[in-house]
């Protein structure tokens, strides 16, 4: 996407421009002290402005100008960016506030935004936001203080996109202030009247200076455009998510859209696209930051610790395998070449505690021959480096650590501690040479853990990539009613889609019922279906075991008379197994029909182990979120119950996300128990909820 007038505009007005301490003068300052093309200040009150020529409105501008940053109050913006429109200048970056975040009024202002964009094809940048910050290029168009320029913008091979403009500020200023991580972009986009976080997205991935990019949003209007774009990228993408704890669906009747809530949706849509996740701020940037400068690592996780304590060595083991790495087991040609630095007292395996060898042989040949000989094992991936500065003669040269990784392909990783002024030091010029350093222990080998699960393939494309294929044939006629479907009537829809379902059969009369249930054989159970009714279990509309013709009868007297004259009675062949699972179909406002599977029965909801992905699904993509299920030993067998049939499961859960694309008006599907007979999934009871 060409938004090149945002990021390298030939020429720049700066409307509000002002020679009062405040932002349209910030705005000004940080033009001058970096960007190289023409600034025109815009201010009926003032000549001239820093030096330069100002100019009364927008229209008095000359040639060339491209885009406009507007730092104005929001009652004024809207006739200003119709200006722009009509001067012909093709974006405008607006930095005020008082738009939709202040309310109706706000929000009209900003509507207003929408409609100009609509009507003449204009861009147009927030409101609401920080602005730009490209520290490569040095292009400051923010009204973020001058004082940076007192460290200056560090270049880095992360940009990041963040909808909170105060955030992106303060990310700017700790970077600056603490010196040790660069950024390339810093986009502040807030309320997002037009430019998006995918609009920024595709930008981004196809922007030299761009590594990774790294974004915290607070809503993703496109999910589904967002997705296919990380799905796509060739460059990693790291989410931070606000405001996942909102139970988006609070109201809704089934237990599928419940138990999803904004947030698993989200996780489940990123987790398929090949997004990495992050919980905090700092996790985000760090992940992102070992994302750019580690690429094509090894797919396994097999880590040679190299330290200097032993206790430091075990709590490493510990967190390697919390995070799906291991401890490589060493050959012993490795071990060989450790003993020859080492003491011949000191035993060696991994983690390697150098210390000994260091006070016999000195830092830097034991770490340069403890480097080369652990990354020459076959049986190793990558090299975790415990690295201490200060007094104990602990000199390393991260040159040379960068070159053993580049020579054998396998990354290595630095947890840092030491004296402030040395570390920072060690830290600046180790990530200089390409080694991702870290302060704290269990964020090195949490980033190193992203860095191969990224290696290990992107996730299936959770998108309409794949094909739902052509609709089922036969009589839905039931689909053109409103809201909840019934049981049976759900199942049929469930079995023409390829979802097995169990045997059953509407009784009509008490002889029929016993008829029924010793056709399907006993026992059997017995269900009273009332219209609109979600919850039969509650309402006692559910009994198990049914064992005979007498009490089928009678059964079907107590249902009939619960359910009136609208209600069916169904009977159903009682199935056995294990596990019992959930699956289900929504539709999400912000990703469109989403999948669902997860450990069903009475523990749908006090467990809540689920996993999404976006419909239609392909097999593999079906596969692949089973996979991300907690309950994977359940799944597997346990205490003598046979594994689950994960292909079969697949099926369920493709088989739900064509019927989303088949049958618009399904808004709601809800599989709740499906039961595991010999392995295979057997939907035994369904809700299907139509808008």
């Amino acid at each position: 996407m060409d938004l090149d007038f945002f990021f390298k505009p030939n020429g720049i007005a700066v409307v509000g421009a002002t020679k009062k301490m405040k932002g349209g003068y910030a705005i000004v300052v940080n033009l001058k002290a970096g960007y190289k093309g023409p600034i025109y200040p815009v201010n009926p009150r003032y000549d001239e402005i820093e030096g330069l020529a100002c100019y009364p409105d927008i229209e008095s501008v000359p040639d060339p100008v491209e885009l406009a940053v507007v730092f104005v109050p929001a009652p004024a913006v809207p006739g200003i960016v119709r200006a722009c429109a009509k001067r012909g200048i093709k974006g405008v970056m607006i930095e005020s506030a008082g738009f939709s975040e202040t309310g109706p009024e706000g929000a009209a202002l900003q509507q207003e935004l929408k409609d100009i964009v609509a009507e003449t094809g204009i861009r147009v940048w927030g409101p609401n936001c920080v602005g730009l910050v490209d520290a490569k290029n040095r292009h400051v168009f923010s009204f973020v203080s001058p004082a940076i320029w007192n460290e200056g913008p560090i270049p880095g091979r992360v940009s990041l996109v963040v909808q909170s403009g105060m955030l992106a500020g303060g990310f700017l200023v700790d970077t600056m202030s603490h010196g040790t991580m660069g950024v390339s972009k810093v986009c502040s986009i807030g309320n997002k009247a037009d430019v998006s976080e995918t609009d920024l997205l595709q930008y981004l991935l196809s922007d030299p200076d761009t590594e990774a990019v790294a974004m915290y949003l607070e809503s993703i209007p496109d999910g589904r455009l967002f997705t296919r774009l990380c799905a796509g990228a060739k460059k990693p993408v790291v989410v931070l998510k606000g405001g996942k704890s909102e139970r988006g669906a609070a109201a809704a009747m089934s237990h599928t859209a419940s138990l999803a809530g904004n947030g698993a949706v989200v996780s489940g849509a990123l987790a398929a696209a090949g997004v990495t996740e992050a919980v905090d701020f700092k996790q985000m940037m760090d992940l992102s930051r070992a994302l750019a400068m580690v690429k094509n690592p090894p797919s396994s996780g097999r880590v040679a610790v190299l330290t200097y304590s032993g206790g430091a060595g075990i709590i490493s083991t510990d967190f390697l395998y919390e995070q799906g790495l291991s401890a490589a087991t060493l050959s012993g040609g490795t071990k060989e070449a450790l003993a020859r630095v080492f003491p011949e007292w000191m035993p060696v395996n991994n983690p390697v505690d150098l210390w000994p060898a260091v006070e016999k042989n000195g830092a830097g040949p034991v770490y340069t021959a403890a480097m080369e000989a652990v990354a020459a094992d076959e049986g190793v991936d990558a090299l975790l480096l415990h690295v201490y500065i200060g007094g104990l003669a602990l000199t390393l040269d991260p040159d040379h650590m960068a070159a053993v990784a580049k020579k054998t392909g396998k990354p290595v990783f630095i947890w840092l501690i030491g004296e402030a002024a040395g570390a920072r030091n060690f830290h600046l010029k180790a990530q200089e040479a390409g080694i991702p350093v870290f302060r704290e222990l269990y964020r090195a080998v949490e980033c190193m853990a992203a860095v191969f699960h990224q290696a290990r393939g992107k996730r299936h494309a959770p998108l309409p990539d794949a094909s739902a294929g052509p609709a089922p044939s036969g009589d839905f006629s039931f689909l053109e009613r409103s809201g909840v479907l019934d049981e049976y009537d759900a199942k049929k829809l469930l079995a023409a889609c390829g979802v097995e379902t169990v045997a059953e059969a509407v009784a009509d009369s008490p002889e029929k019922a016993a008829a029924l249930a010793q056709e399907l054989g006993f026992p059997v159970v017995m269900k009273g279906l009332a219209p609109g009714e979600v919850h039969k279990t509650e309402r006692g509309l559910v009994t198990l075991g049914v064992a005979s013709g007498e009490q089928a009868e009678k059964e079907y007297a107590r249902l009939s008379g619960l359910v009136g004259e609208k209600g069916r009675v169904l009977v159903q062949k009682q199935a056995a197994g294990g596990p019992e699972l959930i699956c289900g179909m929504f539709r999400d406002p912000q990703f469109g029909p989403t999948v669902m599977a997860g450990l069903g029965g009475v523990y749908a909801e006090v467990l809540a182990d689920t996993a999404f992905g976006l419909a239609p699904l392909s097999e593999d993509a079906a596969v692949d979120l089973i996979g991300r299920l907690k309950t994977q030993k359940l799944l597997d067998g346990f205490r003598n119950t046979p594994p689950v049939d994960r292909k079969a499961l697949a099926r369920v859960l493709t088989a739900l996300g064509n019927l989303a694309v088949w049958f618009p008006r399904v808004s709601q599907v809800d599989v709740n128990p499906l039961i595991c007979v010999k392995g295979k999934p057997v939907a035994v009871d369904a809700t299907v909820i139509l808008e």
